[in-house]
């Protein structure tokens, strides 16, 4: 339980505000534009759809994770734009509380980079993720200039990934690359596959439906192409037989 002195303007002393364990509310600032939002959203919507049958990770966006060696929430917090935790409970939180999810750090920190953040996603907070989480991935995109780095924790520092053929960056803490795909940071799975948000799910779920009505009408359109023109041959013979009756020829003795 941690206690912090407020300032009222109707007072002329400080009051004690008490929050209560594992009731401690996220504390972050808005995001600067709707390409950070986005960009944090599609992260976020990606990973959860593709481990959707999954209980044992947990993944925000620019949500507060404090960790005071003091267990203050007045000290020692930082709200990366993107992280996950693995081997824990899947369920909704506040913030995240170090001290209370058995002193777990995130595996993998993605920051979205911005004019006003840059330099501290690029050197402070790095530091701090490095030293002080030990996140073992850790990542930042710009989504204007579409500046991409990531770097893997060896030995206690950051060591540059390199990147893949296709310009991807291995994430060894969740199995997946990631990559800019139509200008934005996206995941791709060990086989090149692009991971895919719900409403792209959909979207491509409704394609596959109409590409198999599409089919169907086509085989069906096939049959009855079929089927008229086995009655054109039954009555093409029909006519000829009738023909060789009048001119009282037997078509069963041709037939035999």
């Amino acid at each position: 339980m941690s206690v912090t002195k407020l300032e009222t303007p109707d007072l002329q002393t400080p009051i004690d505000v008490i929050f209560p364990p594992g009731d401690i509310y996220s504390d972050e600032p808005p995001l600067e534009s709707d390409l950070h939002l986005k960009q944090m959203i599609l992260l976020i919507q990606c990973l959860e759809l593709f481990w959707q049958n999954r209980n044992d990770f947990y993944v925000a966006g620019n949500l507060t994770i404090y960790y005071s060696d003091r267990q203050s929430k007045s000290e020692k917090f930082r709200g990366p734009d993107f992280f996950a935790v693995l081997g824990c409970e899947r369920k909704p939180r506040k913030s995240w509380v170090v001290w209370e999810e058995g002193g777990k750090y995130p595996n993998i920190i993605i920051e979205v980079l911005s004019d006003s953040t840059a330099a501290t996603d690029r050197d402070l907070k790095k530091q701090i993720y490095q030293d002080i989480f030990r996140t073992p991935d850790y990542f930042w995109f710009d989504p204007n200039s579409l500046e991409f780095n990531g770097f893997h924790l060896v030995d206690g520092e950051y060591q540059p990934l390199q990147p893949s053929a296709q310009g991807w960056l291995w994430s060894q803490q969740l199995s997946l690359f990631l990559g800019i795909y139509e200008q934005k940071l996206r995941f791709f799975s060990n086989e090149g596959e692009l991971l895919l948000v719900p409403e792209e799910l959909a979207q491509q779920e409704t394609q596959r439906a109409d590409r198999e009505a599409q089919r169907a009408d086509q085989e069906a359109q096939r049959a009855d192409q079929e089927a008229q023109r086995a009655d054109r041959e039954a009555q093409r013979a029909e006519r000829l037989a009738a023909k060789l009756r009048e001119l009282n020829i037997d078509v069963d003795d041709l037939q035999g």
